[in-house]
């Protein structure tokens, strides 16, 4: 015959009391876990958004970079067809200013600076030697535009054959801002830099007049 114990109630309790310790250590542990992973979240969100906006950031940089030597590229270009014979003396030669346009419309066409709020040639400084910068304000940064017209390569010198050549330097600056600088205080607060770079390129061309 098959007897059956009944467990006494004191035994039950006991029984119960360990199954309800068991059951809040595990959601004590579950909410540890939860506290765990948000902390580890707040900790790499800051490193994330700066790791994404460097990327974005540098990635802008080396654009404008590119525009800006293309417009140099186009300056020059336009610059070799034109005439040299008014450079003697000219604080403005005229040949130069359809340089200046070129570049320009160049940067403009390609977003680089904003058409309407600013109008080639600007003020022009110089020369210095056969050489003029013309400064392009309210662009709204200000857009410098420098024009060599003596550049000379080769040594010309006889049975070198390196003869020497007279051509024309372009070259284009315009800042670049930086949008690394609002992000990097979320993990250096009150930490900063300068947020603005000059971005520099030039172009040569033989000059054809």
């Amino acid at each position: 015959m098959l007897c059956f114990r009944i467990p006494h109630r004191r035994e039950r309790t006991r029984f119960s009391k360990g199954a309800r310790t068991a059951v809040s250590g595990a959601v004590s542990l579950r909410r540890d876990e939860q506290g765990a992973a948000l902390l580890e979240f707040a900790i790499a969100l800051p490193l994330l958004v700066v790791f994404v906006v460097g990327i974005f950031d540098f990635s802008g940089a080396f654009n404008q970079k590119q525009k800006i030597e293309q417009a140099a590229q186009e300056g020059a270009v336009v610059a070799g067809a034109q005439p040299t014979n008014d450079i003697a003396s000219s604080t403005s030669p005229d040949s130069l200013k359809p340089v200046v346009t070129a570049v320009f419309n160049s940067l403009a066409a390609s977003g680089v600076v904003p058409s309407g709020t600013c109008t080639p040639p600007g003020t022009a400084s110089g020369p210095t030697g056969v050489a003029w910068t013309y400064t392009i304000s309210g662009c709204p940064d200000s857009l410098l535009i420098t024009i060599n017209r003596g550049s000379v390569a080769g040594s010309g010198a006889p049975g070198s054959g390196s003869p020497a050549t007279v051509g024309t330097i372009v070259t284009v600056q315009y800042p670049y801002h930086w949008r690394f600088n609002s992000v990097i205080q979320l993990l250096i607060p009150g930490a900063s830099y300068a947020a603005t770079t000059q971005v520099t390129e030039s172009a040569t061309v033989h000059n054809q007049i």
